[in-house]
């Protein structure tokens, strides 16, 4: 139990490094998107041949598995559209509300009954983002992306954690990318029409940084994030990501001189997203031990 919770919160840490990379990169989002899946995919394929690994599915396997990744894609571009309409800090605090959205949908989706106390927890992390930015007009765009980027994120996990309970991780991330991917190329040309995409390659510096967010922060992470997923609640994971914006602002803060104020409300707000994520992973193992203890009992 304690190693699940080790790996996800080291997946957290790495996940820290995807806005400062969206920023770093010169590319339009979906393109960036674009490449990260197209890489990501091409590598996970010869690593699953040359292991002799990769398997066959039926095509509803490919396509449940698909369906999932181009959840993570859409995703990923509004995530990174958020960042460039704004900055780094605006783009991941607004990612901590995947834990607000996840209290919403995974009743649903699911069909079990809604929990006042997860709902409660996310509304700390609402109240502590609210108290960061005060949604400040001049990045209302961004911020408007990042929350969709965040109720995105929300469906991604919740599939995910229905999906990848039937399939190898390594080769359903191959087929998530493949899906994602595929999804991405058709969707581009409607997406041009509305916002012209410009560049379509990556120059000077792009080239190390997309090496970085394609072997560390996309196979290395969508690993680490299925592994998780099968050992811990959706709700606990996506909570557990609110940690992530503390580590994107404390970086962007050096990398891009994203300074602001420290006053109280800032302190407060990182205090509640913090307090928020101690609480439900306090309860959740409080409740594994009583599961636990029950079965070592009978």
């Amino acid at each position: 139990m304690k190693k699940d919770y080790l790996l996800l919160h080291l997946s957290v840490f790495i996940a820290g490094f995807t806005g400062v990379l969206g920023r770093l990169i010169t590319l339009d989002s979906a393109i960036l998107v674009w490449y990260r899946m197209a890489l990501a995919a091409l590598l996970m394929f010869a690593y699953l041949a040359i292991r002799k690994t990769l398997q066959h599915f039926k095509i509803n396997d490919i396509l449940q598995m698909g369906g999932v990744g181009m959840l993570l894609c859409l995703h990923w571009v509004f995530f990174y559209a958020s960042i460039k309409a704004s900055n780094v800090s605006i783009g991941v605090v607004c990612f901590s509300l995947v834990g607000f959205f996840t209290a919403l949908f995974e009743p649903i989706i699911n069909k079990h009954k809604f929990s006042a106390k997860e709902f409660f927890y996310s509304l700390l992390t609402l109240l502590g983002i609210y108290l960061i930015f005060q949604f400040d007009a001049r990045y209302r765009l961004g911020i408007l992306l990042g929350i969709i980027s965040s109720a995105l994120y929300a469906l991604f996990a919740i599939a995910n954690q229905r999906v990848g309970k039937h399939y190898d991780a390594q080769n359903m991330l191959l087929w998530e990318m493949t899906g994602g991917l595929i999804g991405l190329t058709c969707l581009i040309p409607l997406y041009n029409l509305f916002l012209p995409v410009g560049r379509l390659y990556p120059v000077g510096m792009d080239y190390p940084y997309l090496a970085f967010m394609v072997v560390i922060c996309t196979i290395g992470l969508c690993l680490l994030q299925i592994i998780v997923l099968q050992k811990i609640p959706a709700f606990t994971v996506n909570l557990t990501y609110n940690l992530e914006p503390v580590y994107s602002i404390i970086l962007s803060m050096f990398i891009f001189s994203e300074y602001k104020e420290l006053n109280l409300s800032f302190v407060v707000g990182i205090a509640l997203i913090i307090i928020s994520v101690v609480l439900q992973t306090m309860s959740e193992v409080r409740k594994q031990k009583k599961k636990e203890a029950v079965n070592t009992a009978s």
